[in-house]
């Protein structure tokens, strides 16, 4: 099966599914604030953060607030800060493009939940908002291939090749393209975003989110280049999106390790539907910031392609704790991806090695149902002997690989509904299964 083959077995379900809404209660706001009235220049080298900054609060203190726009011609920018009251578009061949100095990111107060790199503005920051638009035939670039070259990635506390220097990620970490936090009724629409720097699009102690029609590219050199990021949300709808990068296309998470336990907010409700996968070091994930627990998850009517590592992806650490339940993929097409399932509960056991939680990390209660197609290997399920990943049920799944499945502490694996063709050894391999 070619890669049009396969997309075309999938996209003409895409008109024929009802899709919900999520975000039912967005206000109309017809007041427009062009950026360039409060003098913003788009020559791709004016840097316009203070530009924008006033459009945006201008446009919030006008009664009814309004619609920022970003027209025709390349905005550089550092930081900016949406407020209750408006929206943004960014127009046909417009380009709000993200500016490298870390200076032009301020530092935030960290987050609670163990949160990975909170303490960093993104390009564009929407904190606290009801009723938010953020559209647009337009990009919104995070200049990440520049950031690679100028501050290419090094260990935190690494100064390879500059003695005596601090990296400006230390302590910092990149910016991110987009963070809705403490959002509700938010729309993403439309956009092409491109080239983030660190994750794309970040959605954070947010509910109601409908994504919709949202192009997402990153080159395959920039590290921890996510797609989107749904970290302990509710209700969040993604629909008819395409993305490509350098990590997980799609991670749903919960806060990590004691402090995420803690404040235990976990990422529910959430519809994945209509989309196309191409290369990422993962599909849609679970994890591996499981601590507040996962549930209610569908993926729906998806290909997945282009070397894509894991399209089915579920990953933690025995620190982390949490319960990933009531997970369904259904209707999804690979081709030539390098997994088709990976489940690991000692994903990436890096120093420093933190202590297990008590109770440790939970999967449980996971379908798969009508999935088909041609990967490199079937994949893994990797368990914890204290822990093991249990109630996994496949359904009408016909996988042709070169490498088998591999399971280990697993529990109540049902595999009647999976028929794996391999080339090299045996289908299935396990140890410590029941």
């Amino acid at each position: 099966m070619t890669a049009a083959e396969a997309e075309a077995e999938v996209v003409p379900q895409m008109a024929a599914k009802g899709s919900p809404t999520y975000a039912p209660n967005l206000p109309k706001r017809t007041h427009r604030c062009l950026i360039t009235e409060s003098g913003a220049i788009g020559d791709g080298k004016t840097v316009n953060t203070k530009a924008i900054q006033t459009a945006i609060d201008a446009c919030a203190a006008r009664r009814g607030g309004g619609t920022l726009v970003v027209p025709r011609g390349t905005f550089l920018s550092g930081a900016i800060f949406l407020k209750q009251g408006v929206d943004l578009l960014v127009e046909k061949d417009g380009v709000l493009k993200g500016t490298v100095d870390i200076d032009d990111y301020p530092a935030l107060p960290e987050l609670s939940g163990g949160l990975r790199g909170g303490g960093t503005a993104a390009l564009i920051n929407a904190d606290g908002v009801t009723g938010l638009s953020v559209s647009g035939e337009g990009t919104i670039d995070g200049n990440g291939e520049l950031w690679e070259q100028n501050h290419p990635r090094r260990p935190v506390g690494s100064t390879v090749g500059n003695p005596g220097l601090t990296p400006p990620e230390v302590g910092r970490g990149r910016p991110r393209l987009i963070a809705i936090k403490n959002a509700k009724d938010v729309s993403v629409a439309g956009l092409n975003l491109h080239n983030q720097a660190s994750w794309c699009l970040w959605i954070l102690y947010s509910q109601n989110v409908e994504i919709d029609g949202v192009k997402i590219t990153a080159e395959h050199n920039i590290p921890s280049s996510d797609g989107i990021d749904i970290e302990s949300s509710k209700h969040v709808h993604v629909n008819h999106t395409y993305l490509e990068d350098n990590d997980d296309c799609i991670s749903i998470k919960s806060g990590k390790d004691a402090d995420g336990l803690r404040v235990n907010r976990p990422a529910e409700d959430i519809l994945v539907e209509n989309s196309h996968f191409a290369y990422g070091q993962g599909g849609v994930a679970m994890g591996s910031e499981t601590s507040g627990g996962i549930r209610n998850v569908t993926v729906l009517n998806c290909l997945f392609d282009d070397g894509n590592w894991a399209p089915i992806r579920f990953k933690s650490q025995p620190s982390r704790g949490g319960v990933v339940e009531n997970i369904t993929y259904k209707d999804i097409v690979m081709h030539q991806t390098r997994e088709a399932f990976e489940m690991n509960q000692e994903w990436r056991m890096v120093p420093p090695i933190l202590p297990p939680s008590n109770p440790l990390p939970v999967v449980r209660n996971v379908q798969i149902i009508n999935v088909s197609g041609d990967v490199q290997s079937v994949g893994i399920i990797h368990g914890l002997p204290g822990a093991p990943i249990q109630g996994i049920m496949f359904e009408n799944c016909h996988v042709t690989a070169q490498r088998g499945f591999k399971l280990d502490h697993a529990r109540d694996v049902d595999l009647s509904g999976l028929t794996i063709d391999v080339t090299q050894g045996d289908p299935v391999m396990k140890s410590d299964v029941q």
